[in-house]
C-alpha cells in the first residue's frame, strides 16, 4: 500500500545484508499493489524485504521454505 505518490522501491536481503533481489524501483501513484516474488536462485532461509516510498520506510522479515 502506498500512501504518496513517489519513487518506490521493493528490495530483499539475506541474513548478511546482500541484496539478493530488487522486485520494484520505479515512480508509483498512491494506492494498492501487489509483487510476486519467485525466488529460483536462493536457499531455504530468513530473508528481510525493505519498502521505500518517499520518507516512508518498512522492513520486515520473511522465511523462504523450499
Amino acid at each position: 500500500s502506498i500512501i504518496n505518490d513517489g519513487l518506490v522501491t521493493l528490495k530483499v536481503f539475506d541474513i548478511l545484508g546482500n541484496e539478493v533481489a530488487v522486485l520494484v524501483a520505479k515512480y508509483q501513484s498512491q494506492g494498492e499493489y501487489s509483487v510476486t516474488f519467485i525466488p529460483k536462485n536462493l536457499v531455504s532461509g530468513v530473508y528481510i524485504y525493505r519498502l521505500t516510498s518517499g520518507q516512508f520506510t518498512d522492513i520486515k522479515k520473511l522465511i523462504l521454505l523450499k
